[in-house]
């Protein structure tokens, strides 16, 4: 069974910056868009941003210029680089491969606190 792993959260100071990847453990053909989700303390799961196979992002109207999402093809990975951080970014934040079927992360938590 293909897993998407998650990896780059934790801990950052107000303007920090951090970088989250995903990699599926087996490769998965044929992938639409390769994106992330998050959920906020008391929130619910929401979009955040996905990037198709050609390169196309789409992003909730909340994501702005701090954030950069990027994918590998050919590792089956996405990462979502996060700059100038703020609190209210604190959630954990969930990957998403859409292919033939939905997959996944174990989510990763990003706290953004002094």
């Amino acid at each position: 069974q293909v897993q998407l792993v998650e990896s780059g959260g934790g801990l950052v100071q107000p303007g920090g910056s951090l970088r989250l990847s995903c990699a599926a453990s087996r490769r998965i053909f044929a992938i639409n868009a390769m994106g992330w989700y998050r959920q906020a303390p008391g929130n619910h799961l929401a979009f955040f941003s996905t990037i198709t196979t050609g390169g196309t992002t789409i992003s909730a109207d909340s994501v702005n210029c701090r954030f950069t999402l990027s994918r590998d093809n050919t590792q089956n990975t996405v990462y979502l680089q996060m700059n100038g951080l703020k609190p209210e970014d604190t959630a954990v934040y969930y990957c998403n491969f859409e292919a033939q079927w939905i997959y996944w992360g174990q989510g990763t938590q990003v706290t953004v606190s002094s």
